[in-house]
């Protein structure tokens, strides 16, 4: 009788618990002085104490949570005692009866004002979105002291790896706050480890199954991948000692979610293929040199490298990439190209200095490290001064703020010029008048027409690699707000933003008057509280844009007619309250309304509807979100905007589930892709969809295109998600069909 395994529980003693202080010590990168073991140990002794009442949701001692961040801090992301010291201490102000001056007095000043960072990032603030100013307060360390981001994402990184205890719900919030924030700025700061590691785990949060699936597959061809890799090394582990310096070779599968968009964008079935068979890059080989920080000695032996792999292998031309040249703008510096190796099958070679690897799996740590040594160009400091610039902005609306900034973690680049030959690195996608502004604020208010490569092209000109950019500027030109939709940078956007609000001020004082004498008419008191019932009820975006509308005769004082007055304050009447609230009427239902829960209660409690944006199948994962302009609205977790609701409007989530429906049926549109082999195309589909699968068709599109293939739009009626993949399935397997996939809102 074979033996079962049982998983053995940690008893989390006082020795247990301190080993672990000593093991993520033994993980620093420096010799760890007698001082700084002092003090961590201080640090550990207080964080434990302050946290003895608490638990983690997975019943564990609250402090191995400070320690397990720490020692991402120190193995994963390189960073010293000082930062372990505050990763330690990170939620002792938030949660425990220690203060700042507390810390201030045992640690120092460098340690409190690095905690207290970390401690402003989780308070709760009374705004349209607690989540954005959270994010918003992140953000702003960046100037100050990054470690505070690095621990912050060291914390978000092994709250994401335990996030199995919690709710279902929680964790699909805390998946989408990562996904929208947390791993582009990773993948910024160049901790690319980190990221593709948030990327697996939002994905196992979002798509638990294709998940599994996909981990399942990779470790059933684990021992058929390693005696590929070895028999493919062979020839190559035989030139490279002739090169005289000491290396080492790492192999790695692709991350799973970077597996499941080339699953998606092959239409791969996981259920029956082979990926192996259908993906053939599904692993990387990384050659990394002991080399000397010279860069013509790393480049030449980097190509040196290149040279002799493909004297083996046959390289596939379009995609070799040479970062080393031309590093990205977040210091990440490798030669990766892709080779045809044995039994034809594709794989990817990365060639790199130790160097190199070390800025790549650390980034911005990193960096610091070779600061000061020869040809370590500082390209945080380019890209900090940009951050800067925005943090300078009078914008105070943190949603637009931290829409604005996400532009900055961009992963693509696109590379143009100036007149006189200096590079500048832009997001893909960057205008003519994205350009400008990255010059200069000046430059880009006061730009009125470019010329790119000697050619005048207009302000929302999409800029090309290679481009040579020269701006005219003119004294009296000035933004307009429809300069906001020719741009995508965040510094540009804020710029402009900046300046059309300054004119709408000025514009506004005039309206700000009228109010005045309005309110003095009335016998109200003029105060931000009673403007504030004006532009919440009406629906203005701030007292600014009221004034102006006031100026501009867009809104009329006859209006304020609306209020009641109670002493000197502005009061919206209770009727009124209730009209434009309806938190619970009742809603009738009919027998095609699916039944829904919502929170735990039925659905039929609340009005709701289902989201056009991504039109909800019965057995979707779906969550419910509330708008006081449109309600409650049912959508699918993988919605296109579920990420920024749950990520910037978290508190007004919440979790829903179908139960039981009666005769429930949704429309459903395909796009179809498939080889035209000739008349019949229409019959054999429209016979299979009808006949063969019951199926009722309520429109049929269908294009051929002249390299002998087609694409077609069929919108077909289904019971639901098990009825429509099986649909996917049955047409997919027919002979000439390519691809079949459920159109985006359908």
């Amino acid at each position: 009788m074979q033996g079962k395994v049982v998983e053995q529980q940690i008893i989390y003693t006082d020795e247990v618990i301190l080993q672990q202080v000593e093991d993520m010590m033994a993980t620093m990168k420096s010799p760890v002085s007698d001082k700084d073991r002092e003090d961590i140990l201080a640090a550990y002794a207080l964080g434990k104490d302050a946290h003895s009442a608490q638990k983690r949701k997975s019943g564990e001692p609250y402090i191995t949570h400070p320690i397990a961040v720490s020692r991402i801090c120190t193995e994963e992301i390189g960073l010293g005692p000082t930062a372990v010291i505050a990763a330690l201490l990170h939620d002792v102000v938030e949660d425990t009866p220690v203060t700042l001056e507390d810390i201030t007095e045992k640690f120092g000043k460098k340690v409190a004002e690095i905690v207290d960072g970390l401690t402003k990032l989780d308070k709760t603030y009374n705004s349209e979105s607690p989540q954005a100013e959270n994010f918003k307060k992140v953000l702003q360390t960046l100037t100050m002291d990054v470690r505070v981001v690095l621990i912050k994402m060291a914390d978000r990184l092994h709250n994401m790896r335990t996030i199995g205890s919690m709710k279902p719900s929680k964790q699909l919030k805390i998946a989408s706050e990562t996904d929208f924030i947390y791993a582009p700025l990773a993948h910024r700061l160049g901790l690319y480890k980190i990221k593709s590691e948030f990327q697996d785990l939002i994905l196992k949060v979002r798509e638990p199954k294709l998940y599994k699936l996909i981990a399942n597959k990779l470790q059933q061809t684990k021992k058929e991948r390693s005696e590929y890799i070895e028999a493919f090394l062979k020839p190559i582990k035989d030139f490279l000692p002739t090169l005289d310096y000491p290396y080492r070779i790492t192999s790695r599968p692709k991350s799973i979610y970077s597996i499941l968009q080339k699953v998606k964008a092959k239409n791969v079935d996981l259920e029956k293929e082979n990926i192996h068979e259908k993906l053939y890059d599904l692993f990387a080989i990384r050659i990394i040199l002991d080399l000397p920080r010279i860069k013509v000695v790393e480049k030449t032996l980097c190509w040196q490298v290149y040279a002799n792999i493909t004297e083996w292998y046959q390289p596939i031309p379009e995609r070799l990439k040479d970062w080393i040249s031309s590093p990205k703008s977040n210091g990440y510096e490798s030669l990766h190209f892709t080779v045809i190796g044995p039994e034809g099958r594709y794989v990817e070679v990365q060639v790199r200095s130790e160097i190199m690897d070390d800025v790549a799996e650390r980034g911005f740590a990193a960096h610091w490290k070779y600061k000061k040594v020869k040809d370590s160009p500082d390209v945080y400091n380019l890209w900090l001064d940009s951050v800067r610039e925005m943090l300078d902005t009078t914008d105070n609306n943190a949603i637009e703020f931290v829409q604005d900034f996400k532009t900055n973690l961009f992963s693509e680049e696109v590379f143009v010029f100036t007149p006189k030959g200096e590079m500048k690195v832009l997001p893909l996608g960057a205008t003519a008048l994205d350009f400008a502004f990255h010059i200069h604020s000046k430059v880009g208010y006061h730009c009125a027409n470019v010329q790119v490569n000697g050619k005048v092209q207009p302000l929302s000109y999409k800029l090309q690699n290679g481009d040579q950019v020269s701006v005219i500027t003119k004294r009296n030109q000035k933004p307009t707000e429809d300069w906001l939709k020719m741009v995508i940078t965040g510094k540009a956007r804020s710029k402009i933003r900046d300046a059309v609000k300054e004119e709408m001020r000025k514009e506004g004082e005039f309206g700000m008057e009228s109010l005045m004498r309005k309110f003095k008419k009335l016998k109200v008191d003029w105060s931000d509280t009673n403007i504030d019932t004006i532009v919440n009820y009406f629906g203005f975006r701030s007292h600014i844009e009221l004034f102006f509308a006031i100026s501009i005769e867009k809104f009329s004082l006859h209006d304020l007619k609306t209020f009641e007055i109670e002493g000197r304050k502005l009061v919206v009447p209770k009727a009124v309250k209730e009209d434009t609230v309806a938190p619970k009427s009742k809603k009738k239902t009919s027998n095609e309304t699916p039944k829904i829960l919502i929170n735990g209660e039925p659905a039929d409690n609340y009005q709701y509807e289902l989201a056009q944006c991504c039109k909800p199948l019965q057995g979707d994962n779906i969550f419910a979100f509330t708008s006081s302009s449109s309600g409650m609205r049912i959508h699918r977790n993988t919605c296109p905007n579920a990420t920024d609701m749950m990520a910037n409007y978290g508190y007004r989530v919440l979790p829903a589930e179908w139960g039981t429906s009666i005769n429930s049926t949704y429309t459903v549109e395909l796009l179809i892709k498939g080889v035209d082999d000739g008349p019949g195309v229409i019959e054999k589909l429209s016979n299979k969809i009808s006949t063969a699968l019951g199926l009722n068709i309520r429109s049929f599109y269908i294009d051929g295109k002249d390299d002998g293939y087609f694409e077609g739009r069929i919108k077909i009626v289904v019971s639901g998600k098990n009825q429509l993949e099986k649909a996917i399935r049955e047409l997919q397997a027919q002979d000439n069909i390519s691809s079949v996939t459920r159109i985006e809102g359908s």
